[in-house]
């Protein structure tokens, strides 16, 4: 072991417990096992898991064997990190439907002949009850208690199922199912990766190390990036939607975006200091990372004509509508039809917003009609249609 490479495992970790323990292990020349789960709870991997997937590729390039593993029986459970109230479980068919996708997004990010994609449910579906009652006589209730978001909900009287305590019990076996020695994870799993260095004990192992990293905060610049709070940009985004979405950050986000997604070799410090051009190349450079460098320029040229200089896109889709009367048909109808509202009530209010256009003016009438005849509407900022409205 060099000091170079302990400091490689170091760089932008949050918490490391025990650097010392890690620094004995390196000293053996032998490759580490290194952990990080992540549950399918939802089909897609989202900007938010590059930051460990990212520092997963780094370590894996010094030799160190990764281990990818997806929580088909964690997530029938649901982590209840962060939550204010019990979530639901998922079905077996779900997860295994989410799951189906992890395997082929995270070879963007992974070598995937070089490390190792395992399934919790491997070792936990042949867990025996007796087993899982001495599992579960490892940790007391009142350790569980200890953690922020059990204890906040315990005080103020919030319900917390008897499963919600198995799941980081569950996350702590899955340690010691892989024998790992280290396990990565966001700065809100910290609780559940110390468990997992006890229970890795109770067992007759090694404690892991625990290694944390920071949470990338999603489009909204207030919450950790998360598809259930909608306010993600998943990896297999459409282009212009990656590209967008990157734009609409606040600008106060932008310096921590640049420095948990950014590499080195993009050169976005020599950006100018506008925020509006340092998010254009880091979108940019994201689109281009999952997409390539021709998306990426699509991308950038679409973001431009419709937001910059208030164009339709080149690639607008057509609806075929028939008539209701001579005079065309209901605006609040066209909404429905396309897809832009999901009942006349829900169109009328997003006309009283001012978010329709048709043939790029504002439409202020509630009870307008579209004549017939083709009409670019327009939804928002990103949706657009071409409605062709037939002669009744």
């Amino acid at each position: 072991m060099s000091d170079a490479e302990l400091e490689r495992f170091k760089a932008r970790s949050v918490d490391l417990v025990a650097a010392d323990e890690l620094a004995a292990r390196l000293r053996k020349g032998k490759p580490l096992r290194i952990k990080y789960g992540c549950d399918p709870s939802a089909p897609d991997l989202h900007l938010g898991h590059t930051v460990p997937l990212d520092k997963l590729r780094e370590l894996q390039e010094l030799g160190h064997t990764i281990i990818f593993l997806i929580g088909d029986f964690t997530a029938m459970i649901g982590d209840p990190t962060g939550r204010n109230k019990t979530r639901a479980p998922l079905t077996r068919e779900s997860v295994k439907l989410n799951a189906e996708t992890y395997t082929q997004q995270v070879s963007a990010l992974l070598d995937t002949k070089r490390c190792e994609i395992r399934f919790n449910s491997e070792w936990m579906d042949a867990l025996s009850p007796a087993e899982f009652i001495r599992l579960a006589s490892h940790q007391p209730v009142a350790r569980m208690l200890e953690r922020d978001d059990f204890k906040r909900r315990f005080q103020s009287g919030v319900s917390i199922a008897i499963h919600e305590f198995l799941y980081p019990l569950v996350q702590a076996y899955d340690s010691v199912a892989l024998e790992a020695d280290v396990e990565v994870g966001g700065t809100d799993q910290l609780f559940n990766l110390l468990l997992g260095r006890e229970i890795q004990r109770a067992y007759g192992q090694d404690a892991q190390i625990v290694m944390t990293l920071p949470l990338l905060e999603g489009v909204d610049g207030s919450e950790k990036m998360s598809k259930s709070l909608g306010n993600s940009i998943g990896i297999r985004d459409a282009p212009e939607d990656m590209y967008g979405k990157t734009m609409s950050i606040p600008d106060a986000l932008l310096p921590r975006w640049i420095a948990l997604l950014g590499r080195p070799e993009w050169g976005l410090a020599e950006v100018s200091a506008s925020p509006r051009d340092q998010k254009a190349a880091l979108a940019f450079r994201l689109v281009e990372r999952f997409h390539g460098a021709a998306a990426a320029k699509e991308a950038e040229a679409h973001f431009d004509r419709v937001f910059r200089q208030h164009r339709a896109p080149d690639d607008v889709p057509a609806k075929d509508l028939p008539a209701a009367e001579a005079r065309g048909v209901r605006l609040v109808d066209v909404l429905v039809s396309v897809g832009f509202a999901t009942s006349r009530s829900d169109a009328r209010r997003l006309i009283g917003q001012g978010g329709v256009k048709i043939d790029e003016e504002r439409a202020n009438d509630l009870e307008a009609w579209l004549p017939p005849g083709e009409h670019l509407v327009q939804a928002g900022k990103r949706r657009f249609v071409r409605a062709r409205v037939a002669k009744s």
